[in-house]
């Protein structure tokens, strides 16, 4: 029996049983210094395990300069495939001295017959790659097993469903006969919401009588979910629209309600306490403390395998909800209808969890009269650091007067950058562009952002030099195709990140889309045929893959002050780079796509 390391995917796709299997089957060979291990073409015989040394995959019928397409190192698999497919489309040839573990095709055969997950593995595309890193990273309690895979389906409750002509005092004893906390109510085909706090506020506040008929305190404007929704987006629901309920509804039909405390129930980590913490702040004080707990919830639900991109939606929720907060207790009411406070850079799209350095500005009515609106916005922004978001170092904060303006005096700002197309200029358009309102009247900035539109989407000069900055950084491949390992790691941020956020916001820009998520703009490009689904489905995993990498570094930094954008390549598991090296090899085919579409091979 053959002592090797199995404590790896895809091995732990097997029992205990399996493994053992595999120990008794293996053999183990040495391969010389630049010795063809597998042939392109050749019937695969083998599957191989580098215990030591490194491979090259190389396609012959490329040239010698870029023939190398792939690197395997000490714990990566190879000839998997060859067996899958009956013969190896590459060659894989030692660059050094190799010892591999040698898994014969009659074995590898077996397996796969007898545990169908470890023969998926070998068939599954980098979106099925990276769900496994995230069920891997969980680490007890609820994982995606869990609460990530609990549907709303599954936890909803029976509607209680009662005529709109009921009145008060009969609504009252069903709620106490049935023992819940909300009803709903139907009228010429729309559903309405009351609950016992709406009842009692009509009877005291309202001065309704018993005999007012529901239909008159209902309210119809209802925030809905389908049975097939994971309850975690019903959870991300109610934090962004300030509710403690959602109704299920399946192709228009009533299903059931799902509230708080059914989310609750199936979710064990700390983003309900927090969600609660700040909707109960009643004051800056309060507010600051649910504020500074957001960290813990991010490592929360890092070590419970939420995928990233469900826990950037929370934590995106509960970042409006806390600048929201902290600017109605600072801005008089008096002026939030004429006015919209709006978060932008990583913030504005929701690709933020741990807290960065403000990028806010601020949008007034033309006819908004606010004599004090420069102490005010000193103050939010003040507020905000206590709050723990850094002022920023390039001062875009509305504290600076160049932040706040008019709808009219952006429109002239917008027309003025889209002019001069500086660089300066782009940036401020780029910034613009991933703006999202977090307090006020958000209709000032769908104002705005309409004649950004109107001005940018079809000058094609002007999205030639929008598009050029997502070619500024090198991707960090080697000239064959191999990950770059430097010793301090490689820039995720600007070999992987920012080439997919800045394309993506530019082929945005061209299509009008007026999402602000790298990934809702992925999904409408797809839908308005501007990018394949594969495409945008293989760019949404990289980016999810690059984010998901630097946050684990920085939290393994915290206190958190770096920031560290850095991934040290030699630290990674074999299934992490194998999922990093394909995925780099997307950006740099994107690239491409970008230089070709915006005639950037030529600037």
């Amino acid at each position: 029996m053959v002592d090797v390391e199995l404590s790896q995917l895809p091995f732990t796709l097997l029992d205990d049983e399996g493994r053992d299997f595999v120990r008794r089957g293996m053999d183990l060979a040495y391969f010389d210094r630049d010795e063809i291990i597998l042939e392109m073409g050749a019937t695969g015989e083998y599957v191989f395990l580098i215990h030591r040394g490194d491979v090259a995959e190389i396609d012959p019928t490329l040239p010698a300069a870029s023939a190398v397409i792939g690197h395997y190192t000490a714990g990566d698999l190879f000839g998997a495939i060859s067996i899958l497919n009956g013969k190896s489309r590459y060659r894989f040839q030692a660059e050094q001295e190799c010892l591999c573990y040698l898994m014969p095709s009659a074995l590898f055969a077996q397996l796969c017959r007898q545990h169908p997950p470890f023969e998926q593995f070998f068939r599954q595309s980098l979106a099925h790659k990276a769900r496994l890193l995230t069920e891997k990273r969980a680490d007890g309690g609820v994982t995606m097993a869990g609460f990530m895979l609990a549907k709303v389906g599954e936890c909803m409750r029976e509607p209680l469903l009662m005529d709109a002509s009921t009145d008060i005092a009969g609504a009252v004893k069903k709620l106490n006969d049935s023992h819940a906390d909300s009803l709903l109510v139907e009228t010429q085909g729309k559903l309405g919401m009351i609950t016992k706090t709406d009842l009692l506020n009509a009877l005291v506040i309202k001065g309704c009588t018993q005999a007012t008929s529901l239909d008159q305190i209902a309210h119809f404007s209802l925030v809905t979910v389908t049975p097939e929704q994971y309850l975690f987006e019903a959870l991300v629901l109610m934090t962004r629209h300030k509710v403690t309920r959602v109704v299920v509804m399946e192709q228009s039909v009533l299903k059931g309600v799902v509230e708080i405390t059914d989310v609750l129930s199936f979710f064990s980590s700390r983003s309900y306490v927090v969600s609660l913490q700040v909707e109960q702040a009643s004051d800056l004080a309060s507010l600051s403390v649910a504020s500074q707990r957001t960290p813990e919830l991010v490592r929360a639900l890092m070590a419970q395998g939420v995928k990233l991109r469900f826990a950037m939606d929370l934590l995106a929720a509960l970042n409006g909800r806390i600048m929201s907060k902290a600017w109605g207790f600072i801005i008089n009411e008096q002026h939030h209808h004429d006015s919209c406070l709006m978060v932008m850079g990583s913030e504005g799209r929701g690709e933020q969890i741990l807290k960065t350095d403000q990028d806010n500005g601020l949008i007034l009515d033309d006819d908004a009269q606010w004599p004090g609106v420069a102490d005010d916005m000193q103050r939010l922004t003040d507020t905000l650091i206590t709050l723990g978001y850094p002022p920023c170092p390039g001062n875009i904060m509305v504290s600076n007067p160049q932040w706040v303006a008019s709808v009219s005096q952006w429109k002239k700002r917008i027309a003025k950058w889209a002019r001069e197309r500086d660089g300066d200029s782009l940036m401020k358009l780029a910034i613009m562009l991933d703006a999202h309102s977090v307090a006020g009247n958000p209709r000032l900035l769908e104002s705005v952002r309409e004649a950004l539109f109107e001005r940018c989407a079809g000058d094609e000069i002007l999205l030639s030099y929008f598009a050029r900055p997502a070619l500024r950084f090198a991707t960090p491949l080697t000239l064959f195709g191999s990950l770059k390992k430097p010793q301090h790691g490689i820039d995720i941020k600007k070999g992987g990140i920012f080439p997919i956020v800045h394309g993506v916001r530019t082929m945005a820009l061209e299509r009008r889309i007026n999402v602000t998520s790298t990934q809702g703009r992925l999904e409408a490009l797809a839908d308005d045929g501007r990018l394949e689904h594969r495409v945008a489905d293989d760019l949404g995993e990289a980016l999810a893959l690059f984010t998901e990498l630097r946050l684990k570094q920085q939290l393994s930094e915290q206190k958190v002050s770096g920031h560290s954008n850095r991934v040290v390549v030699q630290e990674l598991s074999s299934l992490e780079r194998d999922v990093l090296r394909e995925s780099l090899h997307i950006v740099k085919d994107f690239k491409q796509r970008l230089s070709h579409r915006y005639h950037l091979e030529y600037s």
